[in-house]
């Protein structure tokens, strides 16, 4: 499985290897065993300093990039954790705004595999308990926190005093999981990731929201109610209108801020939730001019990254090579809203994926159809694409076929992406 990557270093390897043998039990869900973990650890979730813990379909990862660029434009010292990771697994656990070094995370795995051998613990109850771990073990201001799976039972969802929740934007993906039937959960499906994400809303901390369908805001008001935690729901609390800029407003005031430097127009709505998180929050102060810097430098790769000079982008004659690792219908929207020409699609998607999510909702805008492999899992073929799709054994071979002008998407897969990204030579840092 591509999750549980590799390493060059061989006391990571040593560890990685412990963790591929680690599987979720069938049926498993809940807490227990997490809290039973880092109760053997000394409770280091307990230690964090002010946390920003965000969950969400889409758009998750990018408002987590905006809030630690903005917290350290403003001097803060930000400890973060994403996932999945797309080359390295040290990705996942960001200390003090530099990425785990091979060392402390050899140290780190071999200390929560140890102590846990007997709890038969996931692949991402060991992830989440190392970065913990690290994090309780070493000097920041803040925590900026990425939930994994829906957000009621992901491994993450230990916080018990963040400083703020923020949700992104909903959309219907892992539908095994989220979607699982459960007595007292609600039927309508969007309706039901809502209340799977507000899983983690805490007593008397702040949820940050976006707006949402009815049937989704009415499940988060219930959670945050429940829980006696203030709710800041766009539309409601805050707004924000975009344009040539930002025009950000709550009830501390307004904001003019500019659009972000990365690509697509669902970024200003992340960064506007960010915006929001932080304001909505009384933890740490971060002021204008360090919003406004956030917003200009952050950086979330493979989210609608254009490609810089490579290997890979010199096999296509010096057009515009885009990489997006988007799977979902909503990722596949805010795909379509950034294209609005023709675009030749390099797709490859894991076989639990929609294989439409991403091609119809661009439509007649492809001009050619690859279909290449996922390295390491199991994928949709061509045929699943529809009768226009051609398959390619490689992204090299796909971008070598292309013989008409226009910009190259590859998309379809983090998995993929994170392939493609080391293959360019652009490793994330």
């Amino acid at each position: 499985m591509k999750d549980f990557a590799t390493s060059s270093d061989p006391a990571v390897q040593a560890q990685l290897d412990r963790l591929a043998q680690l599987s979720l039990p069938q049926g498993r869900f809940g807490l227990e065993t997490i809290r039973a973990l880092l109760g053997r650890l000394g409770n280091p979730q307990d230690r964090l300093p002010p946390v920003f813990h965000v969950a969400g379909t889409n758009g998750k990862g990018s408002t987590c990039a905006y809030l630690r660029a903005m917290l350290e434009a403003g001097g803060l010292t930000v400890h973060t954790a994403t996932k999945p990771h797309l080359v390295r697994y040290n990705e996942r656990i960001r200390i003090g705004g530099t990425l785990i070094s091979d060392a402390e995370l050899a140290e780190r795995l071999r200390d929560v595999l140890d102590a846990g051998e007997d709890l038969s613990p996931s692949f991402f109850e060991v992830t989440t308990a190392a970065t913990f771990l690290a994090f309780a073990e070493a000097p920041a201001d803040a925590c900026v926190i990425e939930v994994g799976l829906g957000g009621r039972f992901d491994a993450t969802n230990v916080i018990e005093h963040p400083a703020a929740c923020g949700i992104a934007s909903l959309g219907i993906d892992h539908e095994a999981f989220l979607l699982a039937p459960e007595d007292g959960t609600p039927d309508d499906p969007i309706a039901r990731i809502a209340f799977e994400k507000a899983g983690i809303v805490r007593p008397g901390r702040p949820l940050v929201t976006q707006a949402y369908a009815e049937s989704a805001e009415l499940e988060i008001e219930r959670a945050a109610l429940a829980a006696g935690a203030p709710l800041h729901m766009r539309g409601r609390d805050w707004t924000a209108h975009v344009g040539e800029q930002i025009e950000y407003e709550d009830r501390h005031g307004r904001l003019a801020l500019p659009l972000p430097a990365l690509a697509g127009a669902h970024q200003a709505d992340n960064a506007a939730l960010a915006v929001a998180m932080l304001r909505h929050q009384d933890f740490v102060t971060v002021d204008a001019l360090a919003i406004n810097e956030g917003i200009r430098t952050a950086r979330w790769p493979a989210r609608l990254q254009r490609l810089s000079d490579g290997p890979l982008t010199a096999l296509a004659a010096g057009r515009e090579v885009w990489l997006d690792g988007g799977h979902n219908p909503d990722a596949g929207a805010a795909i379509a809203r950034h294209f609005e020409g023709p675009v030749h699609l390099v797709i490859g998607m894991l076989a639990n994926k929609n294989p439409l999510a991403i091609i119809e909702p661009l439509g007649d805008r492809i001009a050619s159809l690859s279909v290449v492999p996922v390295p390491g899992s199991d994928c949709h073929d061509a045929p699943a694409f529809g009768p226009r799709a051609k398959a390619s054994g490689s992204v090299e071979e796909a971008l070598q076929a292309i013989d008409a002008d226009g910009p190259i998407l590859i998309a379809g897969s983090l998995y993929l992406a994170g392939d493609v990204l080391r293959d360019n030579g652009e490793i994330p840092d």
